[in-house]
């Protein structure tokens, strides 16, 4: 069985979970293979494609799309990642009843109004932080020019308040794989002051092992019970604190899993590679 683990140009061997998850692969007789997604590749040589460190896709995702589209078989599939790299489903999750960070959309020509406090402002289609800002109330002229400068480049924008409890203790990860609970990491994230631009593909973070909450977990499992998919292969769900857990994002797509966190998580999740492989 030849399995393709879907990466990106900048990180071509994959991130720091790959060695862990190829072996394991290796371990069950399937040959995992690193494949930058948007390169010359002859995917249809391959049984699966998962999709892994594929984090440039913000920037073109209807390219991303397109690819994907073109797979004799992903996952996660299609469905997921079209509806999961497009963060106006929080709204959806919200409707549902699931408690998460507050977020006003803003398309191309709606006005911006800062909000009272301190915020966040990024694009809804992002990742890795880049094209994304904190700011102070009396930034708003500031981030009234972030605002525009995304709807010129044809962007919706999306704007949060900046949940203290952030600073005090970043934000908890949960991992699934399979559909259940896996492990949990807390990480810690700076978004730049009043200065959108990132170069780089993310930014940097602290990463250590956690343990959710009982609330924590339910609202985990609220925003997946909610999302309108079964069978996810991996999710992760990113809450924060204010002071009780809200959802920031439901990461369907191509999440780090920090498996390396997470006791047996690669060997688990080599073995969901494995059987799906094997089902076809």
């Amino acid at each position: 069985m030849r399995v393709s683990l879907a990466t990106c140009a900048e990180v071509p061997e994959l991130d720091e979970d790959g060695p862990a998850l190829l072996a394991a692969l290796r371990a069950r007789g399937v040959e995992g293979i690193p494949a930058v997604w948007d390169a010359d590749v002859a995917w249809e040589g391959f049984d699966l494609v998962v999709v892994r460190s594929a984090w440039d896709y913000a920037e073109r995702r209807d390219e991303f799309l397109e690819w994907a589209a073109r797979l004799p078989r992903v996952l996660n599939p299609l469905p997921v990642l079209r509806w999961s790299t497009d963060k106006r489903y929080l709204a959806e999750l919200e409707r549902a009843g699931v408690p998460v960070v507050p977020t006003l959309f803003l398309e191309p020509g709606e006005a911006f109004e800062a909000p009272a406090g301190r915020f966040v402002v990024k694009p809804v289609i992002s990742a890795g932080g880049r094209a994304s800002a904190r700011y102070e109330p009396e930034e708003a002229a500031t981030a009234a020019a972030h605002v525009e400068a995304l709807h010129a480049e044809g962007r919706a924008a999306m704007v949060q308040p900046h949940v203290d409890g952030v600073e005090r203790t970043g934000e908890i990860a949960l991992v699934y794989l399979g559909g259940r609970y896996s492990h949990a990491v807390r990480k810690r994230v700076s978004l730049r002051r009043g200065k959108p631009d990132a170069p780089e593909l993310y930014l940097e973070e602290s990463v250590e092992r956690a343990e959710p909450s009982e609330a924590d977990l339910r609202v985990a499992e609220a925003a997946l019970a909610a999302a309108p998919f079964e069978d996810l292969l991996y999710a992760r769900v990113d809450l924060v604190h204010d002071p009780e857990p809200l959802v920031l994002e439901l990461e369907l797509a191509e999440p780090s899993l920090y498996l390396l966190y997470g006791e047996g998580s690669a060997d688990r999740l080599a073995g969901l590679i494995a059987d799906a492989t094997a089902r076809g």
